[in-house]
């Protein structure tokens, strides 16, 4: 009988695995980066096409992650020498410049700590994962995606800006919300605030949905 390999996931609004990780620009430790949030993405294998569209993507919008007061992490189960020879392909190919660090993830002590290894996927690939961590080193959204599709970097930048605006102002925001737009107040807790709800200056919609300008 095969044993069932049991995956852990790291948990949302939980502190972040730590690591202290060999990359391409150098030893980091996410406890270094405490102030900053980050962006850690995984992909299956250096030289591959799909990853090779998301470097790309992550690379031609790094200053917006850059604005956002965010790091951009990449990592998988390469070592450092695959990694710099990757880069230096995806300059000479597509005259990209790769901005940020890569992890080497050999003994893959991060992609196991951050439950990126999925054996029904693949037993020696981390899957397409996205981990977005808070300025106080707080996980906040995760998100995975299959071996053969790419994911949506705008939307990764998206969810960031989100979450930032989210911690900041204690709201939430709707369906593919951008800045700029209205944000959701949170509803009322109580029937007082329930019936006072309507004549508080939102724009109201019923007591439990109402959105504001920041």
């Amino acid at each position: 009988m095969e044993e069932t390999q049991v995956v852990t996931l790291p948990r949302l609004n939980e502190p972040a695995p730590a690591f202290d990780a060999k990359t391409t620009h150098g030893q980091i430790k996410l406890s270094d980066l405490k102030g900053k949030w980050v962006v850690l993405f995984s992909h299956p294998a250096d030289f591959t096409p799909v990853c090779t569209t998301e470097f790309i993507g992550f690379a031609e919008r790094y200053d917006k992650f850059k604005a956002l007061n965010t790091q951009v992490i990449g990592l998988s189960i390469d070592s450092i020498y695959s990694h710099l020879a990757w880069v230096k392909s995806i300059k000479d190919n597509f005259g990209i410049e790769i901005p940020f660090p890569i992890i080497d993830d050999l003994n893959m002590k991060v992609a196991k700590a951050y439950g990126m290894i999925h054996p029904g996927a693949a037993d020696t690939s981390a899957v397409r994962a996205v981990f977005v961590i808070d300025a106080e080193g707080i996980l906040r959204a995760m998100v995975y995606y299959p071996l053969t599709n790419g994911r949506s970097i705008d939307e990764i930048l998206r969810i960031v800006e989100a979450l930032q605006t989210s911690q900041k102002h204690g709201c939430a925001t709707p369906e593919n919300w951008h800045a700029g737009e209205k944000v959701i107040v949170p509803p009322p807790q109580t029937q007082d605030a329930q019936t006072k709800r309507k004549d508080e200056g939102y724009d109201y919609t019923d007591w439990y949905f109402s959105k504001k300008s920041l």
